[in-house]
């Protein structure tokens, strides 16, 4: 945890533009927005990722995200937001610290989605049975 970036910022040894903490988590501007107004969401307890942390810290983050976004969304006028996590550094996450990504969205901002893509033959069915056969 002495590396970690975000608990840097959580015991107050790096600077951040906060906008929201409670006992449990914390919420700053991230300082390469897509769009202004991107705000992170970290629970205070370091966790590397979401099969990391706890569900109760989960639920306390994700209520945190629903708070803050709606704030987000006023102070910025924007008119819907992605909620982005990124878990583990194939899917790009940065900081191996959980984290939640609220990126207001604006009409013509150049944001795009990810390309979606087709399944063969029976893929889905036998993909979906993987799935719900392992919960």
């Amino acid at each position: 945890m002495e590396e970690c970036i975000f608990c840097k910022i959580i015991n107050g040894e790096i600077p951040s533009s906060k906008v929201y903490e409670n006992d449990k988590v914390i919420a700053f501007l991230d300082i390469a927005p897509v769009n202004k107004g991107h705000t992170l969401v970290v629970p205070k307890e370091h966790h590397k990722d979401i099969m990391d942390t706890p569900d109760n810290i989960l639920a306390e983050t994700i209520k945190a995200v629903k708070k803050v976004a709606k704030a987000v969304m006023k102070a910025t006028g924007a008119e819907g937001f992605n909620l982005g996590v990124n878990n583990g550094k194939i899917a790009g996450q940065l900081v191996m610290h959980l984290h939640f990504h609220i990126m207001p969205r604006f009409e013509n901002d150049g944001l795009k989605l990810w390309p979606g893509r087709k399944y063969e033959g029976n893929e889905i069915d036998e993909i979906a049975k993987k799935i719900s056969s392992l919960l």
